[in-house]
């Protein structure tokens, strides 16, 4: 294990965490990044009557202009949070252009941090309502009734492939919108009065623990056929929601299962390499989790959209729904919730090369999980420690371009986390490998490597398989090597091997 001197911050003196990498404690960072207006717009703009109406008819030229003048803002600083070079901004402003593209609009707000409420965005219609599966209906600003959630649950458990794509165009560029909608809206009591069996707490128990099972499963070696094996528990639990007989507390027990195998099932085919199904799953959770009333549930479907924002080129999605999640739950004391979340974040700030966001968030998320748990943390978080944060940590050290903390963050990593949670040791070596050779240190890079194979044979995650590649593709630079050849050629055989099965 590297171990690091306590150091004190350059501003207040107290002790950094062992997971901040600068030189001032978060919460000095978060101090000189709001009066150097780095961070974010101040709350109080969003009062201004110009702004509201500004952003409501979609003029973001007069916006822009208003928001800098009255947050004390320079075009450089909006170019920071959204994305848009300076150049753009100008020309914004002045009248000469236009931000017409959907997916730059959302980058625009949630950038800058624009209440929804203020900007909303429009979600497509079909053109053929009556044929259509969605016909709006799945539109996150109509109510959030118990229907509606069956219609998501369906989309994702049994929609065909052109249902998918539909549902990802309306939801892809709408996730500003489903953060804001389900943290406001009030959901229908999921309740079914009719003859036949009723649902009983003995059914609900063997259902729960059919999830928590899948659950472990996938810890210990990968997602492999639980996509499958979620879904057909998905099928069943939605047959039980159209079929039983239930009362309102029954039926809130029954959306909490199905919001919980619905974020497992989502992980689980994101984890299996079908990324583009995956959020079907986790926004259909999302209208679960609301029926529920388990706002933990709603979180942990987001941190999964993050994960999948972060890792599809998408990080400004990932920023947007931690951040709406941990709006949701500041209060709520749960400590290993809201660090995971800020984990989550960091890495969208890391994809975005957002150097300071990074640090604040990875020693907020560290400070946190030195707190420990506490009985409102979910049972599912079971996996949040010192581990898990310094992998984290040092992935984000990793896409920002600093092998050496990596290597520093991953030898941490090693050393703390739950031994039986074999996939995230097998990700976290794939990433020291790669940080390793970076660095210069090929020999003890390959060594890593090895190790990583040792697990990545035992396991079924083309996640894993797709860091594995990375990791190789970094090892191509020092193949001259006798070690570094030795390695290759045994990845070769391994994935050959796959190849053939």
């Amino acid at each position: 294990m590297l171990a690091q001197s306590p150091r004190g911050c350059e501003q207040c003196g107290c002790r950094l965490s062992q997971y901040n990498s600068g030189t001032l404690c978060s919460a000095c960072v978060r101090s000189r990044t709001l009066n150097q207006h780095a961070l974010s717009v101040p709350e109080r703009v969003w009062r201004n009557q110009e702004i509201q109406q500004a952003l409501a008819s979609w003029d973001f030229g007069t916006a822009t202009r208003l928001i800098r003048q009255q947050g004390s803002l320079r075009q450089d600083d909006i170019a920071h949070l959204t994305g848009l070079s300076q150049a753009f901004l100008s020309m914004l402003e002045s009248g000469h252009r236009r931000l017409t593209n959907i997916d730059k609009i959302v980058e625009f707000l949630t950038g800058l941090g624009v209440p929804p409420e203020l900007a909303p965005l429009p979600l497509p219609r079909p053109l053929r309502p009556s044929r259509d599966l969605y016909s709006g209906d799945l539109d996150p600003a109509l109510p959030w009734t118990a229907s509606r959630m069956v219609t998501a649950l369906g989309t994702a458990v049994g929609g065909s492939a052109m249902d998918r794509r539909r549902f990802l165009a309306v939801s892809g560029l709408a996730l500003t919108a489903f953060v804001h909608h389900w943290s406001t809206a009030e959901a229908e009591p999921l309740v079914r009065a009719a003859e036949g069996s009723r649902l009983t707490h003995e059914l609900l128990d063997s259902l729960q623990g059919t999830t928590d099972n899948l659950r472990s499963m996938d810890a210990s070696a990968g997602s492999g056929t639980l996509a499958d094996l979620g879904n057909a528990h998905l099928l069943l639990l939605k047959r039980l929601v159209e079929q039983a007989s239930y009362d309102k507390d029954t039926g809130q027990r029954l959306a909490a299962i199905i919001a919980d195998t619905a974020i497992q099932t989502g992980w689980f085919t994101f984890d299996s390499g079908d990324r583009d199904r995956s959020p079907t799953y986790l926004f259909a959770a999302l209208r679960a989790a609301k029926a529920s009333g388990d706002v933990r549930l709603g979180v942990g479907a987001l941190s999964y959209l993050a994960i999948h924002g972060y890792s599809t080129g998408a990080p400004r999605d990932a920023v947007t729904a931690a951040r709406g999640a941990r709006e949701k739950i500041k209060h709520l004391g749960a400590p290993a919730l809201e660090a995971m979340l800020l984990t989550r974040q960091a890495r969208g700030h890391a994809k975005l090369g957002e150097r300071q966001e990074v640090f604040t968030a990875l020693g907020q998320a560290a400070e946190l999980c030195a707190q420990g748990r506490t009985e409102r943390d979910p049972h599912w978080l079971y996996w949040i420690n010192e581990g898990e944060i310094h992998g984290q940590a040092g992935s984000c050290y990793l896409d920002l371009g600093e092998p050496q903390r990596a290597v520093t963050s991953f030898t941490h990593a090693h050393d703390s986390l739950n031994p039986s949670d074999q996939r995230t040791r097998a990700l976290f070596l794939s990433r020291a490998a790669s940080a390793l050779v970076r660095q210069g240190d090929a020999e003890a890079g390959c060594d890593t490597a090895h190790r990583a194979l040792d697990l990545a044979e035992q396991l079924q995650s083309a996640r894993l398989n797709e860091h594995v590649e990375a990791m190789l593709s970094d090892l191509e630079a020092v193949r001259d090597a006798t070690y570094a050849q030795d390695l290759l050629d045994r990845a070769a055989a391994v994935t050959g091997a796959r190849n053939r099965t």
